[in-house]
């Protein structure tokens, strides 16, 4: 039973879970900051307010606290924003550019005469049977 434990931690799938965990947390503070130092004095220089926190409305003395979730609301759109800009863009180009296969020959092409498209095999053309050149 230790060496199957031993063998499940060691697996790379739970190193590299662990890993992420460490790291969101530490890219979780880095947002947290960049959002109450920058974002939200942002927005209190053009709302007159840094901190939502307080907004309440009351219907028949039921009393809704909106502001927590517009401050909630802010940070998970600041975390979205520069993830995917800051993250997901540049690995996504990353792998289209590792990616990069060679261009397949074409299956048709045009004719000399009619300009029709015609398979890239044929000798003769479907439309104006006049005589192809062999495909190079």
């Amino acid at each position: 039973m230790l060496k199957e434990f031993k063998a499940f931690v060691l697996r790379g799938n739970v190193i590299d879970l662990a890993i992420a965990v460490v790291m969101g947390t530490a890219f979780t503070a880095v947002v947290t900051a960049v959002v109450s130092g920058l974002l939200t004095p942002f927005i209190a220089a053009i709302f007159g307010k840094s901190d939502f926190a307080n907004l309440t409305f009351t219907i028949h003395n039921a009393q809704f606290k909106y502001g927590a979730v517009v401050n909630a609301l802010i940070a998970f759109l600041s975390v979205a924003t520069v993830l995917f800009f800051f993250v997901v863009k540049p690995m996504n180009w990353l792998i289209t550019r590792s990616r990069r296969e060679p261009a397949a020959e074409p299956d048709t092409r045009k004719c000399t005469e009619c300009l029709s498209v015609v398979p890239a095999q044929a000798r003769r053309c479907a439309f104006c049977t006049s005589e192809l050149t062999p495909a190079a």
